[in-house]
């Protein structure tokens, strides 16, 4: 029974030490006017380009569709940048991907800026935009994803982003067409065939 107490305090320990840190949450505080608001474009949501510095001005791809995709270094799915890459290069005069880095779920993005791009080049030569790391969910949520995954913003449905490799595709006029998980892959003809 001592044994069962002492495990009991460990664990409750490492739970509060994992809620602590955010579960993989970058931190980043998100202020109440970068939140979005009803009747705000996509186009509107701001966002930076991976090394912080640089505004990743969405309203630059209008016209286009848009392919947003929650991306990670060490995932199971992370083979997928092979086919996202290749998606791009085919369908660049109509589609631009988003490569949107988080750690949040299996800690599976822990690099920083620089690794990720580094990694991203060298292992799948990887030439869409990749914005800075963010949350896709919880209290965090980057306005990007709150847009995405709230009906009362993107008038299609509620989302909930389960795991890395979620995908969400806008239209050319700034409409969420459809939402994806991580096991669709990127050239599947479900994501290819909507791609007008």
């Amino acid at each position: 029974m001592k044994n069962m107490n002492l495990a009991q305090k460990i664990f409750g320990a490492i739970a509060t030490s994992v809620v602590a840190l955010g579960c993989g949450s970058t931190g980043k505080q998100i202020q109440a006017e970068d939140k979005p608001t009803e009747g705000m474009s996509i186009y509107d949501v701001k966002l930076k380009t991976l090394n912080e510095q640089d505004d990743l001005d969405l309203s630059q791809f209008k016209g286009k569709y848009m392919l947003f995709v929650n991306v990670a270094s060490q995932c199971g799915f992370t083979y997928q940048y092979e086919g996202l890459e290749a998606l791009y290069e085919a369908q660049k005069d109509k589609l631009v991907i988003i490569g949107l880095p988080c750690n949040q779920f299996g800690l599976q993005e822990p690099g920083d800026s620089s690794e990720i791009a580094s990694f991203c080049k060298v292992n799948f030569g990887v030439t869409f935009p990749l914005s800075q790391k963010l949350d896709v969910k919880g209290k965090n949520q980057h306005p990007v994803y709150e847009w995405l995954t709230k009906k009362e913003f993107n008038e299609l449905d509620d989302y909930t982003v389960s795991w890395n490799f979620n995908k969400f595709l806008v239209s050319p006029e700034g409409k969420l067409l459809a939402y994806f998980g991580s096991k669709v892959k990127p050239e599947s003809e479900e994501i290819v065939s909507l791609i007008k």
